[in-house]
């Protein structure tokens, strides 16, 4: 009887043992699941606010025109833009450097605001809207400055880690 007495408290404690080893193996995991959920939400926080960045630079670099360096001025908007966006401001961007070096054209902007409209975080494009306004100048001529107010919706996409401009409409 003795011997049974014994062995009797190491039962409890075993088991006492075992459910805490099961509790901290159960607590590990959520921990890393909820570890893993934050990761994912940092990193799709990052996504919008890099695409909404993107847009943003993107319209500012569109009102940054100057006579004196338009050829820097629209390569710098080639080299923000893929797809849709880039060829259409290609296709106009010979008869933008002519106008603006004859009329010695000096445009400068702000964005105003942007904000994300959508997200396609398979396909790594999001929507952004902009609203901007810029001032146009012409040196050495007595026209009064022109305001000029732009509402776009900007699609970007992500290739490779870079958010691109893909596609530019006016909103009206």
């Amino acid at each position: 009887m003795a011997l049974h007495a014994a062995r009797s408290p190491r039962r409890p404690r075993l088991l006492v043992i075992s459910v805490l080893l099961v509790l901290v193996a159960l607590l590990g995991t959520a921990w890393v699941r909820v570890g893993a959920g934050l990761d994912q939400a940092r990193s799709a926080a990052r996504d919008r606010l890099a695409a909404v960045h993107a847009a943003e630079r993107y319209a500012l670099t569109l009102m940054a025109v100057n006579y004196r360096t338009v050829d820097r001025d629209v390569q710098r908007v080639l080299d923000t833009s893929m797809g849709q966006a880039r060829d259409q401001y290609a296709r106009d961007a010979e008869r933008l450097k002519a106008a603006t070096r004859l009329n010695k054209a000096v445009q400068t902007g702000v964005v105003r605001a942007a904000g994300l409209a959508s997200m396609d975080v398979p396909k790594s494009t999001a929507r952004v809207l902009v609203v901007a306004d810029s001032v146009i100048r012409w040196e050495g001529a007595k026209t009064a400055p022109q305001d000029r107010f732009y509402r776009w919706s900007v699609e970007v996409t992500k290739v490779r880690g870079v958010w691109w401009v893909s596609r530019l409409e006016q909103i009206t």
